[in-house]
């Protein structure tokens, strides 16, 4: 398909959905397609966006905090910029057992030593966020989890007020 198709395709969408997925390869063909922008542009003027896995870290500023394989190199790691902040999709507070390296934390943490001005946010399964009129909402059975350099890690309940990331 070409990228006037795809963007041709994209004009009279009613929603825009991307599901799981190798997040290196999804914004590597979001680059060679030119996608990025069109994309951006058609969320920003109200087209309706759902994403989860891959389709959360693509909302993200950057390519920075999936936990995919970089199973290819895309020619940016420039996201859609949706939300202010990186998402750690499938966010687990501990390590699967007979797993000897690091702890998701522990990932985030090396992150935040060389990206401090940067929000990571750890969205655990079942867990998602709506945005209205630039209002975010957190929902879920289990707790939101906001890593920033330097400081304690928060956790904030379904329903709790979480403007404070945007």
């Amino acid at each position: 398909m070409t990228k006037e198709t795809i963007l041709s395709k994209l004009v009279d969408k009613q929603i825009i959905y991307f599901c799981g997925g190798n997040t290196f390869y999804l914004v590597y063909m979001l680059h060679k397609n030119d996608l990025i922008e069109a994309i951006r542009e058609k969320v920003l003027n109200g087209t309706p966006y759902c994403g989860w896995s891959a389709g959360s870290n693509i909302a993200c500023p950057a390519l920075f905090t999936t936990n995919d394989m970089p199973i290819i190199e895309p020619a940016s790691f420039k996201c859609l910029n949706l939300v202010p902040f990186q998402i750690n999709p499938h966010y687990l507070d501990t390590n699967p057992e007979g797993h000897g390296g690091e702890t998701r934390q522990q990932r985030i943490e090396e992150f935040l030593a060389v990206n401090r001005n940067t929000t990571v946010v750890g969205l655990r399964e079942g867990c998602y966020f709506e945005f209205d009129n630039n209002n975010i909402s957190y929902k879920g059975n289990r707790p939101l989890v906001v890593f920033n350099f330097g400081q304690q890690i928060k956790e904030f309940e379904s329903d709790s007020d979480i403007a404070a990331l945007i």
